[in-house]
């Protein structure tokens, strides 16, 4: 596994606080119509909750591109850190353990990989979806708050897998 430091942790927070406040309706907004406006954030989330399970474990093509992605946030991140604050680099952000996906999980991946790249080219969202991704290779496997729900994103994703392939 290749691990998140505190550029890739720091390129992710980036990532997500830029959405957020691209997204941010204003008050006024958000209260009229509270269920569409969060709405709105839906593909960045659900493309954030993909990403994270692409670097649970996930080997092939689909875990090598996300490693890529994470070893090129990683190395982003550390040269603003360095460049751009004065701190030292190749500290690890990640949780010290993770649970892998199964098989199944990893099957989900792949029939989840399928859905997000036909959305990404038919959707008006495709940005952001590209985001939540990259977004989501970031903090997947970090000791933060977003670290904490890559656990029950694994579970459910190899229920889900040992549910769909074991009634077949």
């Amino acid at each position: 596994m290749h691990y998140v430091t505190f550029g890739g942790v720091t390129v992710g927070i980036c990532i997500l606080l830029h959405h957020l406040i691209t997204w941010w309706p204003g008050r006024k907004a958000l209260m009229k119509d509270p269920a569409r406006q969060a709405g709105e954030l839906a593909p960045f989330l659900i493309a954030w909750a993909y990403g994270a399970l692409t670097v649970l474990g996930v080997g092939g093509l689909i875990g090598w591109l996300a490693r890529a992605a994470r070893w090129i946030s990683n190395w982003l991140g550390d040269v603003a850190l360095v460049w751009g604050v004065g701190v030292t680099t190749g500290t690890r952000g990640a949780a010290p353990t993770y649970i892998p996906l199964t098989q199944a999980g990893g099957a989900i991946v792949l029939i989840l990989t399928v859905a997000l790249v036909a959305a990404v080219k038919k959707s008006k969202w495709g940005s952001a979806i590209k985001r939540g991704a990259w977004c989501g290779v970031c903090l997947g496997t970090s000791a933060g708050v977003a670290g904490f729900a890559a656990a029950p994103l694994a579970i459910a994703t190899n229920w889900l897998g040992n549910a769909l392939f074991g009634a077949m």
